[in-house]
């Protein structure tokens, strides 16, 4: 019953209703509910810790960055119905209108600095795609490897803008992108939002000690990741961790190279990966391999290694 009281008297206010609302559409910062609402920051900060309190809402730190997201689907599912039947007999609330426009501002913005980012470093990433085969040659193969039927919940580990989660979220019950970089993060949300994908879960974490349950994903992707880490046998194990009984782990990396200047220009740690390394990581990790993918067409080879959690 506490916990009943607690919900209720946490949205009576109609402020932190407005913000209930405004969550479910997307993650938003303090600062951006502020803006959306027209409210101080401390203001929407003690609202805001009310709600969390009460577990109507929760907090994710990124760097100096605290993001804000609903909170226990437990707790929130009901709720969210209550509110859409409530919501059906209404006309249209004159703050839902101008939150949502303002909303609208937020999601502008972001995508206004991913397009800044993007442009200030397109230079770099151009240099180094044009050493492989195009990325829609590589996205092409990570949609033939993982074939076209469901993935479950998909788990895409670094993240980085989000690519991934855009190109296989349709086919996922729910996404989870993770990233350690605040900024990728950032553009990760711009860029999803977008593309019309706002209830994606966005987290920042580490590749080593991920903050996601084990065998809790279908499917996990390490997309240009692994050749960055300095523990790469980690890295799969910890990704393995993340997978229920017949859940996939697809890798997408370079096959062995000698461009040793990635490793100052572009903190490559690992030049490539041999298929016997892989092969020994996945077994190491209780992962059965299945067939993978290699695709040549330039100074580097990349490759797509396929694992599957024994049923």
């Amino acid at each position: 019953m506490r916990k009943a009281l607690d919900i209720f008297r946490a949205l009576a206010d109609p402020t932190r209703l407005r913000i209930f609302a405004l969550l479910r559409a997307m993650e938003l910062s303090v600062g951006e509910l502020a803006q959306v609402l027209g409210q101080s920051q401390p203001r929407v900060s003690r609202h805001v810790k009310i709600l969390c309190d009460a577990g109507v809402a929760e907090r994710r730190k990124e760097g100096s960055w605290v993001f804000l997201g609903l909170g226990d689907p437990a707790c929130v599912g009901p709720l969210l119905a209550a509110v859409d039947a409530w919501y059906e007999s209404e006309a249209g609330d004159p703050w839902e209108v101008a939150d949502i426009a303002r909303l609208a501002a937020v999601r502008a913005d972001r995508a206004i600095a991913a397009e800044r980012y993007f442009a200030a470093r397109a230079e770099d990433w151009d240099a180094i795609r044009s050493l492989h085969v195009a990325e829609s040659e590589v996205e092409a193969a990570i949609l033939r490897a993982l074939g076209d039927g469901p993935l479950g919940r998909l788990v895409d580990i670094g993240t980085g803008t989000g690519r991934m989660i855009e190109l296989l979220g349709g086919q996922a019950s729910n996404a989870l992108g993770i990233d350690r970089s605040p900024e990728m993060l950032r553009l990760a949300r711009a860029k999803l939002a977008s593309a019309g994908q706002d209830r994606v879960e966005l987290r920042q974490g580490d590749m080593y000690a991920l903050p996601v349950p084990s065998g809790s994903a279908d499917s996990v992707v390490l997309h240009q990741v692994l050749h960055y880490a300095q523990q790469p046998a980690a890295a799969v194990n910890e990704a393995a961790r993340l997978l229920a009984p017949g859940g996939r782990l697809l890798i997408v990396d370079f096959a062995p190279h000698d461009r040793e200047e990635l490793r100052a220009q572009d903190a490559h740690a690992r030049l490539g990966f041999a298929d016997e390394q892989l092969a020994g990581w996945f077994k190491a990790a209780g992962l059965v391999e299945e067939e993978g993918l290699q695709l040549q067409g330039g100074e580097l080879t990349v490759k797509l290694w396929l694992a599957r959690r024994p049923a």
